[in-house]
């Protein structure tokens, strides 16, 4: 284990840990809560990361589990201590967020902030933390003027997006941002043009400040691309591919993926998704184009 772990890293780490040993263990989370003489729930909890577990609890655990190695114990121990340390409440637990926000995008959140690398994919529209406040309110959806409640559901959703945006690039320098984006995302004028042109000025920005690299996947690649949804993926400072976290959504609902095959399978689409696209500076091109388009449009309705 690193020195300057989090304690979301430790935390992660702790979990994945158990959650392994149990499988290799052959024993169902009942099983371990009988023989620990807990609840069923706490077991779940542990594992899912909606608690941490105290070192007292975890020493014999580990012995239930036959991991008597002093060194991984010695580790193990020293995550849990780590996992338990009080934090100051992150912006997305106050009680207005969480009404707002998902579960699954509460942890998208905080792994974000701890990230060393961010892959995002998408095939719809900008990912949130690359959204201007504009963009972001028109693809929240249309609203009624006179319903305050939708009103302030919105300006909450933008103060999310604005948030997160800030904590990200605040942190330029220790996080790599990977962006890539289907043609149709560039195409598609959420907003109307001169707000889709103002946002895609925003991302030309970052992508020439060197924030973010950029690259477009085009309509007229001759290769097959599989049914790919939108996702994004993120690396922790752990334990190289292992530290990786799938985040997705579908409109419906969203979810974070840790099952190593899974993320594993994404990471490789995603290299080679990112290699047949057009590079960056064909994409910066092509974009700096887009951006001429749309301000054009916008210029001959605002005569007419």
């Amino acid at each position: 284990m690193t020195e300057g772990d989090s304690p979301t890293v430790a935390r992660r780490r702790i979990r994945l840990a158990l959650r392994e040993a149990r499988d290799a263990a052959g024993l169902t989370q009942l099983q371990v809560a009988e023989e620990m003489e807990w609840s069923l729930s706490k077991v779940i909890r542990i594992e899912n990361g909606d608690v941490t577990i105290a070192p007292n609890d975890l020493r014999p655990l580990l012995s239930f589990y036959g991991i008597k190695d002093r060194k991984q114990v010695s580790d193990l121990l020293t995550s849990a201590r780590i996992a338990r340390a009080r934090q100051r409440q992150a912006w997305y637990q106050a009680p207005e967020f969480r009404e707002l926000l998902s579960d699954a995008t509460r942890r998208h959140i905080e792994y974000e902030s701890e990230a060393v690398a961010v892959r995002s994919y998408s095939i719809y529209y900008l990912p949130g933390y690359l959204q201007t406040e504009q963009y972001a309110a028109a693809l929240t959806g249309t609203f009624d003027p006179e319903d305050i409640g939708s009103l302030e559901r919105i300006q909450l959703l933008i103060r999310a997006r604005r948030t997160r945006q800030e904590t990200l690039f605040a942190r330029a320098g220790n996080v790599q941002v990977f962006v890539l984006l289907d043609e149709s995302v560039f195409m598609r004028p959420i907003g109307g043009a001169q707000v889709f042109a103002e946002q895609l000025s925003e991302i030309r920005r970052r992508a020439g400040d060197g924030l973010i690299h950029l690259r477009m996947l085009p309509f007229n690649l001759d290769r097959p691309i599989a049914n790919n949804g939108s996702y994004e993926l993120l690396a922790l400072r752990d334990r190289g591919a292992d530290s990786e976290i799938l985040y997705r959504e579908n409109g419906i609902s969203d979810e974070i993926i840790e099952d190593r095959a899974t993320t594993g399978r994404h990471r490789r689409r995603f290299e080679q998704l990112w290699h047949l696209s057009n590079d960056e500076p064909d994409t910066i091109r092509f974009l700096d184009t887009r951006i001429k388009d749309l301000e054009t449009q916008s210029q001959s309705r605002q005569r007419s």
